[in-house]
């Protein structure tokens, strides 16, 4: 097969389309085009090793790799529009450039809050260079306030704590997590965070955001007051949908694509965070995540449609995250549920079995040292997509292994 594909993001997702497409035979010109200048990187050591110093940009692939698997890396350049008539982008530098398929894996960005945008000390952390400006602001007799406590966020408190920073976090919510994670095990990991010495403030509205002498101000409405070195927000993300909304492609909280991660025109695809997508073993309900194995999946599928190889996305939510020595991690999705089974494992980890009413297994969720429940967890995974009914008492022994069940 030949032509021209271009792909819009140059982010796990965009390379991940880009490579598999080599690797399944395709034979055309492939552009992979990205607004940063760095080449495309993994952003979850980001909030963590990158951080703490222990490692510096994790590549997806060397230079080398894509020379010799011919992919043109564009970078600091952005597409800035679709003709879908004439099937050509133009980009930010002024060059258009014809396509016979286009992906769109234009991600996400951090929401910001108003009137911080030109706060020098408060920052978000979504980009490789967002993480050098913060790992430059923390470190021993240096404070730090997080605003938002879910994953990003509190992955940040963990490691500015390791490193000596004073931290506190600002939660709007009555409890940590509460969008992605069951209470019990956000219960564990707040009190990992304050055992640490993190400041953990919840039910926590913020009055006025300002800066003075290179320090932070945060009032909140219950009259408590903050001074940090530096504020970082973790609100969550809004994907990039405005590309898309400009060629009239239909967009439902997010680019809106069909299993084959096609969008509502049949040559242009869109994958990752910022698309949203039917999930097949929730009966198609149509979702958006943003999640580090849905976009590189997502990108190795939009890859495979593209080639006119059909196939389709079927793959489980499945998150992580690291803090401290926990690690805790959620396949599925937990608010299908209507019960939840709970089994305590002898090494001390926890894992959380979440049926609908039939007694379907619609996700899992489990929190240990190190990656105690790694495999348990991936058992899980293949218990929702096999759709299975797991008796109650099975669940609830640690004596039942979890791969009998998929047996069964």
């Amino acid at each position: 097969m030949t032509g021209t594909i271009i792909i819009a993001g140059a982010g796990l997702c965009g390379a991940r389309a880009a490579f598999s497409l080599r690797e399944r035979g395709y034979e055309g010109r492939i552009v992979l085009i990205g607004r940063e200048r760095h080449a495309p990187y993994d952003r979850p050591p980001l909030s963590k090793q990158t951080i703490d110093g222990l490692q510096s940009i994790q590549h997806i692939a060397e230079d080398e790799n894509y020379r010799t698997s011919r992919i043109e890396h564009m970078g600091g350049v952005d597409v800035i529009a679709i003709d879908r008539h004439r099937r050509a982008v133009s980009l930010s530098d002024g060059r258009t450039l014809p396509y016979d398929k286009l992906l769109l894996a234009t991600g996400a960005r951090p929401r910001v809050l108003p009137g911080a945008e030109s706060l020098t000390n408060v920052l978000t952390l979504r980009s490789f260079d967002d993480a050098m400006k913060i790992r430059d602001r923390i470190g021993v007799n240096r404070s730090l306030a997080i605003i938002g406590g879910g994953f990003i966020g509190l992955e940040l408190a963990a490691t500015a704590r390791q490193l000596g920073t004073s931290v506190t976090v600002i939660e709007s919510l009555p409890r940590l997590m509460a969008r992605a994670v069951p209470a019990e095990i956000a219960s564990i990991v707040q009190a990992r965070h304050q055992q640490e010495g993190v400041e953990v403030l919840l039910n926590a509205s913020i009055a006025s955001l300002g800066q003075d002498d290179d320090r932070v101000r945060i009032r909140l409405t219950d009259g408590k007051e903050i001074d940090a070195d530096l504020a970082v927000v973790g609100i969550g993300a809004i994907p990039n949908t405005e590309l898309a909304e400009a060629a009239e492609l239909a967009v439902d909280n997010g680019i809106a694509v069909d299993a084959f991660m096609r969008t509502s025109d049949a040559n242009i695809f869109a994958a990752g965070d910022c698309c949203s997508f039917p999930l097949q073993a929730y009966d198609g309900s149509r979702l958006r995540l943003e999640s580090w194995r849905c976009a590189q999946d997502q990108g190795i599928t939009a890859a495979a449609n593209m080639m006119e190889i059909a196939t389709e996305y079927d793959g489980i939510p499945w998150f992580w995250s690291d803090q401290y020595d926990l690690t805790l991690q959620i396949a599925g999705l937990p608010s299908h549920a209507t019960e939840t089974v709970r089994r305590e494992l002898p090494d001390g980890s926890l894992l959380l079995f979440h049926l609908d009413a039939r007694g379907r297994l619609m996700a899992a969720s489990g929190i240990g040292r190190g990656n105690a429940i790694g495999r348990e967890i991936r058992l899980c995974e293949m218990l929702i997509s096999a759709k299975a009914h797991p008796r109650r008492e099975d669940l609830a022994s640690p004596s039942t292994r979890l791969k009998s069940l998929l047996a069964a």
